[in-house]
């Protein structure tokens, strides 16, 4: 009786109402878990054993009869009082829960919707502690199975998978490829070990990153010097302000109008027939 109280307790401080129906269902279960008669919920009950049955088959159906009969008391314990008049009757626990969930089932339909629907819109914010994580999952998973969603061990393992944000993507890659089969909490140990080493690796390459030398940057294009630069220098040249080049003289009586030898411009016939004319001379300026 001593291992009864506390469960007891459970119950009385959440009697089946009507509107705690989901409430009432989860803290039902645990209490049935934990007297270990949970299983006749889930399970199909033993047939009668004949005359002809062997002694494990009589003792197996005589411990079904049991935990059945203990988990009833349980569920009854867990109701007010109208609610027990109305399920005492009944044959079987599994005949007691179905009873209860066709007065309450749509409180269980609404709740199982909304569960359902946050387990596969939660995703991991990059940088949370995947622990937190797998803690938030597995309690969906659960109320899920409490609320009567059943999911495989695959399934749950593939949808917490891909809940997991971009740096664990090497972790599910590895995971599908070596066809591993673990247990949610054999999971969550493995998921803490891979943030471990994301961890480790972020720090190796930040302090790698640090230490690489920056290269000194140029105050300029090329070590050019001030003055000549890279462009060539040209002289100025110079032109006369006639506009017109110079014809060398082949001596120092030469006609600097026509360059011709023999006499001076003052006397070129050429100089002095420009000049009736009234044209200026093109001639070389000089004498």
């Amino acid at each position: 009786m001593a291992s009864f109280n506390p469960l007891a307790r459970i119950l009385e401080d959440n009697k089946l109402s009507g509107p705690n129906y989901v409430d009432w269902k989860r803290n039902l279960t645990i209490v049935l878990r934990a007297a270990k008669v949970y299983y006749v919920l889930t399970t199909v009950a033993p047939k009668v054993p004949d005359d002809n049955a062997t002694n494990e088959e009589k003792g197996k159906y005589n411990k079904w009869l049991e935990d059945d009969d203990m988990a009833k008391c349980y569920i009854l314990a867990s109701m007010t009082n109208v609610l027990q008049h109305q399920h005492q009757g009944l044959p079987t626990a599994t005949d007691m829960m179905a009873n209860i969930k066709e007065m309450f089932g749509e409180q269980n339909r609404t709740a199982r919707f909304i569960t359902m629907k946050s387990l596969v819109s939660t995703k991991m914010v990059e940088g949370t502690p995947v622990r937190e994580h797998m803690l938030k999952m597995m309690g969906f998973l659960n109320e899920l199975d409490v609320l009567g969603a059943f999911f495989d061990a695959e399934s749950q393992i593939d949808i917490i998978l891909a809940s997991l944000p971009q740096p664990f993507d090497t972790f599910v890659l590895n995971y599908n490829m070596n066809k591993l089969e673990v247990t949610l909490s054999e999971l969550l140990n493995m998921l803490q070990s891979a943030e471990d080493l994301l961890k480790r690796n972020r720090k190796s390459a930040f302090v790698v990153e640090g230490n690489v030398p920056k290269a000194p940057k140029s105050k300029g294009k090329g070590n050019k010097k001030k003055g000549m630069g890279s462009k060539k220098h040209t002289p100025k040249v110079v032109k006369n302000k006639g506009g017109f080049k110079k014809k060398k003289s082949q001596g120092n009586d030469g006609c600097f109008h026509c360059g011709k030898t023999g006499h001076w411009k003052r006397n070129c016939r050429s100089y002095l027939e420009s000049l009736k004319k009234g044209k200026p001379s093109e001639g070389i300026q000089g004498n």
